[in-house]
């Protein structure tokens, strides 16, 4: 079968052992509002706060997230099938920056795994993606610091982060935003950070 994503550019792309190559696709918002509305819209995504809404809201969400200089989404793929979300943003830019002090080289990252394939789910996979996306984050984006803000309920992402050597902050209440673009409901998170120095890069 052939690689839908093979023409598109790569912005990080890491061999992960007994997974193959993860590669990293800024996001196209039009082309991948399918995949990405399908992921949002299953259950189990409830914490990423799209369910309910059409292919082409995602869509225009995605869009307008284009624009941004400091959001930016992108698709990671390997064997030529999307497997992942990733969105990063510069948290001062963000609600979560009025909850915690900001350091220079933070960097806020969001990720939603894809379902299970066919064949159900694979030990080690998600942490597979988690490190492929936090050597992109602190390496390839030479930043410091990962901040994580998942809301406080979603207990199984918490306890995944902490194995993946986060380190749990303060649980903060992120303000409501409402503008014209966007519209995010308060939301109560659990705060957690790795450092690059942690990685011993």
């Amino acid at each position: 079968m052939s690689d839908p994503y093979v023409s598109r550019e790569t912005v990080h792309e890491e061999e992960v052992e007994g997974f193959g190559t993860i590669r990293v696709l800024p996001l196209d918002p039009d082309r991948d509002a399918e995949v990405i509305h399908a992921w949002v819209s299953e259950e189990r995504a409830a914490f990423w706060g799209m369910n309910g809404l059409t292919r082409d809201q995602v869509a225009e969400i995605y869009a307008h997230m284009d624009t941004l200089d400091t959001h930016h989404a992108y698709l990671l793929v390997t064997d030529g099938a999307p497997v992942a979300l990733l969105q990063t943003y510069e948290p001062s830019a963000d609600r979560v920056g009025e909850c915690y002090p900001v350091e220079p080289g933070d960097i806020g990252v969001h990720l939603l795994v894809a379902p299970a394939g066919p064949h159900g789910a694979r030990p080690g996979w998600t942490a597979a993606l988690a490190s492929a996306v936090i050597s992109y984050a602190l390496v390839g984006l030479d930043r410091t610091r990962i901040v994580l803000d998942p809301d406080v309920r979603n207990e199984a992402a918490i306890a995944r982060f902490v194995r993946q050597g986060f380190t749990a902050g303060p649980v903060v209440v992120l303000p409501e935003v409402d503008l014209p673009d966007v519209y995010l409901p308060e939301k109560e998170a659990q705060l957690a950070f790795l450092h690059r120095d942690s990685l011993g890069r």
